[in-house]
C-alpha cells in the first residue's frame, strides 16, 4: 500500500495483525527484511517499506537529494502517526539503523524498544578515529570493478552476490539466498542505474546532509535497546555495535559468530528469538 508521510509517498507492507505489538522495520527497501523473516515475527504487527528514491517508494533523484537525514526520520515518524500505531518497537538495519537511532532520540514517545542491526553511531563518511572504519581489503574487492549493467537483471543479480560473498562472513554466506535477494530488489525497483544503486547500495546516504552528530546525545535514549552484530562484518565492523551498546543506556550486545554485515538466514532462529523477547 502506499502512504503519504512527510509529504512524500512511502511504500509500505505489512505483516500480521493490526491489534498486535507493532514492529517498524527500517532498512534500505522492504526487500531488506526478507518475506520469511517477517513471517517468523509471530504475533507481531510488522511494518515495512521502502525510503524515499527506492523501490516504488517516491522517487525523485537518490544522487542529489533535496532532502536530509532528518527528512528520512520525519517520514518514519509521520509515517507511525498515519498507521495509528502510536508506539511501536523499532528496528533499524544498516544505514536504516542512522534513522532509528534519531527517530529514538528525536521522537522518544514513539518508540517503545530499539534494536540496531549491523550500524554505527556516526554517519557517512570517516568513522571516528576510536572506531574501527570499512575493512580496506573488502572495500578494495567491492569498489575494484566496473560496475554491473543496473538496468540488466543478470548482470545485477551477479554483482550483488559477488558483494554479499565479501560481506556476509565466513558462516552466513549462500548464494542460492543471495541470489534470490538481490533479484527481489531489482524486481521492486525502476530499472534505471538510478534507481537499482539506490535501492541496493543505499547511495541516497552518501549525498545526504547527515548532520549535525548525534553520537554525544547516544546516551539520552530512553527506549530499551537491543544491539546485534557479526564479529566479521567488514563494512560496520563489530567495534561499532560494541560502541553502540556501551553507549546507550541498559543496551544489550548479541554478537553473531561467523556473520558479517546483515541478516543472513543462519542468524534467524537466535535473532528472531531475540527480537521477539525484545518486543514483547
Amino acid at each position: 500500500m502506499r502512504i503519504r508521510a512527510n509529504g512524500v509517498e512511502l511504500c509500505v507492507e505489512t505483516t500480521g495483525e493490526p491489534a498486535d505489538p507493532p514492529v517498524l522495520l527500517i532498512g534500505i527497501t522492504v526487500q531488506s527484511w526478507p518475506d520469511e523473516l517477517c513471517a517468523a515475527l509471530a504475533g507481531r504487527y510488522v511494518v515495512r517499506y521502502d525510503l524515499r528514491d527506492t523501490g516504488r517508494s517516491a522517487f525523485v533523484d537518490p544522487e542529489a537529494p533535496g532532502y536530509g537525514l532528518r527528512d528520512l526520520v520525519a517520514d518514519a515518524s509521520e509515517l507511525l502517526v498515519a498507521l495509528g500505531l502510536g508506539r511501536a518497537h523499532v528496528v533499524g538495519l544498516g544505514v536504516g539503523g542512522f534513522v532509528a537511532q534519531l527517530l529514538a532520540l528525536d521522537h522518544p514517545e514513539q518508540v517503545a524498544s530499539l534494536t540496531l542491526v549491523s550500524t554505527r553511531p556516526v554517519a557517512p563518511g570517516p568513522a571516528d578515529p576510536d572506531l574501527p572504519g570499512h575493512d580496506p581489503a573488502v572495500m578494495g574487492q567491492l569498489f575494484g570493478h566496473p560496475e554491473p549493467d543496473w538496468s540488466d537483471r543478470g548482470s545485477v543479480v551477479d554483482y550483488l552476490t559477488a558483494a554479499a560473498r565479501l560481506t556476509s562472513g565466513s558462516a552466513g554466506f549462500d548464494e542460492q539466498e543471495a541470489r534470490a535477494a538481490a533479484g527481489a530488489v531489482f524486481d521492486r525497483s525502476a530499472p534505471t542505474a538510478k534507481a537499482q544503486r539506490a535501492s541496493h547500495l543505499g547511495t541516497v546516504f552518501a549525498a545526504l546532509d547527515c548532520g549535525p552528530r548525534w553520537r554525544e546525545r547516544l546516551g539520552r535514549i530512553t527506549a530499551p535497546t537491543l544491539v546485534v552484530h557479526g564479529d566479521e562484518d567488514p563494512f560496520f565492523p563489530h567495534g561499532n555495535g560494541a560502541a553502540l551498546a556501551a553507549e546507550i543506556p541498559g543496551a544489550t550486545l548479541l554478537t553473531l559468530p561467523g556473520m558479517g554485515q546483515g541478516l543472513p538466514r543462519p542468524t534467524w532462529p537466535v535473532v528472531v528469538d531475540a527480537l521477539l523477547r525484545h518486543t514483547s
